[in-house]
């Protein structure tokens, strides 16, 4: 298995099966290292196997919907364990102390709703939590957001699949157009604040 076939939704689901599934989308909510994992194409393809019959979409729906509920809340673990210690020194670049305290202010005004945005935007909802967790967002807040935006995520991505395969003909042919759809939308936010950001500094 190479680069190219982790990325890949559909190659990961015939590999891996079910089971592949429910710990693809843990270790991309809930692993520092998971963003570069495919969590909507993964979800959307799955609905669509699932319509065709080589997946249990009742399972499916409730396993996702666990497992990002439990990897959103080990990135919030990891962050507020670790999160201190590392920014601790004013002149670093990247690990600056002000970031620490710019990260728990935007938590305490905007915290709710970025966990449950942050959701649907890919890299981004790896990080989210993590820095809930460094800006000491209080845990209950945390996971109350966390349930609400790890059941719109995962039963919204694969009821797309699910639907698209069981009412288009042919489904087969427009699966891979379809994910593209997907992750062009859901990337588009991210993309919009970035170049935002970058216009700010020229």
């Amino acid at each position: 298995m190479n680069l190219i076939d982790l990325i890949n939704p559909e190659y990961l689901i015939s590999t891996l099966g079910f089971v592949g599934v429910i710990a693809i989308i843990y270790l991309e909510t809930g692993a520092f290292f998971g963003f570069f994992l495919p969590g909507d194409s993964l979800l959307v393809t799955a609905g669509f196997f699932a319509s065709q019959g080589h997946l249990p979409i009742t399972a499916l729906l409730i396993s996702t919907f666990v497992a990002a509920v439990l990897g959103d809340s080990t990135g919030y673990a990891f962050g507020k364990k670790v999160g201190p210690s590392i920014f601790t020194k004013e002149e670093s670049r990247f690990f600056n102390r002000k970031y620490l305290l710019r990260a728990q202010e935007f938590y305490e005004k905007h915290g709710g709703i970025t966990i449950i945005l942050a959701r649907f935007m890919p890299v981004i909802r790896t990080f989210a939590p993590i820095v809930a967790g460094i800006g000491k967002m209080k845990y209950r807040t945390f996971l109350s957001f966390n349930v609400i935006g790890g059941f719109f995520w995962t039963w919204t991505m694969l009821l797309i699949g699910y639907v698209f395969g069981s009412i288009v003909p042919n489904p087969d042919k427009y699966i891979i157009p379809l994910v593209l759809v997907i992750v062009i939308v859901s990337a588009a936010p991210g993309i919009y604040k970035l170049i935002k950001e970058s216009m700010k500094m020229l």
